[in-house]
């Protein structure tokens, strides 16, 4: 036993974005994401909280850039690797209804040892995975 907390889990990831309002309706409107969280914290900053339409899985919070650093950190957060998975129980179903939102995949998909998968990217560039996970 490490003695920490048997039930933990990872709540909420911080997706830096360039500004709140069309990462909002980008994820809403093309990945059906729901806002689940928009909190004005003053001074230009706001708590906003998205998660998949089921509400299942971490949330993630979109943190609108502020100075250089961050701002050069939008969409290379991972210095261009799959950052995010967003898993699905029909792979084909959520494929094409993304290819008709206009979403951007950067490859056709593939069938691994793991599962059905393939690389698209959000609107700033940052790499997804979409997965159906071999059961």
């Amino acid at each position: 036993m490490t003695g920490f907390a048997e039930h933990r889990s990872i709540a909420t990831v911080a997706l830096v974005v360039a500004n709140y309002d069309e990462a909002i309706s980008w994820y809403v409107d093309r990945l059906g994401f729901v806002l689940t969280e928009d909190v004005d914290l003053g001074g230009g900053k706001r708590w906003v909280t998205i998660t998949p339409g089921n509400g299942q899985g971490a949330r993630l919070l979109l943190a609108e850039a502020s100075g250089d650093a961050q701002r050069h950190a939008v969409g290379n957060q991972t210095g261009g690797r799959v950052f995010l998975f967003l898993e699905t129980d029909d792979f084909a179903r959520d494929h094409a209804l993304m290819l008709e939102k206009g979403v951007e995949f950067r490859e056709a998909p593939r069938h691994e040892t793991y599962g059905t998968v393939a690389v698209f990217a959000d609107l700033y560039g940052n790499l997804w995975d979409l997965i159906e996970p071999k059961r």
